[in-house]
């Protein structure tokens, strides 16, 4: 398996649930106020590889990416890291409630981390895979393979 076809550069919450977010990697976060936007910088697992006869340990198909999330309110971040880095044990989106103008339904997005929790209201999100995902024998990137941090919506996927 040297290859893993991306089904698409672009993800949405109308994704959300065949997605999954265990042990991604969340390099930064950002509050864009101007656009009622908060963004942050993942390493994203495509997918977790089985071991292959004789090995012991999996594979996984990494990808940094950008996950946008609209008309943010309410963000709140409780994190303790002694390794200095946030992994995401899950995400849910629950709380469905009514925009004041009844246009929009917001959520609550609740990063449960093995460190802590992010949790704010959103009425979605998007998530801009960045580069091709890759084949690692561990679950997330060196910071010079993904490019440094990064919360950009461009696409390079070959």
């Amino acid at each position: 398996m040297d290859t893993y076809e991306l089904e698409k550069p672009v993800w949405s919450d109308e994704d959300f649930e065949i997605m999954g977010w265990h042990d991604s990697t969340v390099w930064g976060m950002l509050q864009n106020s101007d656009e009622w936007e908060y963004l942050l910088d993942l390493d994203y697992i495509f997918k977790w590889v089985n071991p292959e006869k004789g090995e012991t340990y999996f594979k996984f198909w990494v990808a940094p990416v950008t996950m946008v999330f609209d008309n943010t309110s309410d963000v709140k971040i409780h994190l303790e890291s002694s390794q200095g880095h946030v992994e995401i044990a899950d995400l849910y989106m629950e709380n469905p409630t009514e925009s004041p103008n009844g246009k929009f339904i917001n959520h609550t997005y609740r990063f449960d981390c093995h460190n802590g929790t992010i949790s704010l209201r959103a009425t979605g999100f998007k998530m801009f895979v960045r580069k091709t995902p890759i084949l690692l024998e561990r679950q997330s990137l060196e910071l010079k393979e993904r490019g440094g941090v990064n919360f950009g919506r461009k696409i390079n996927i070959s």
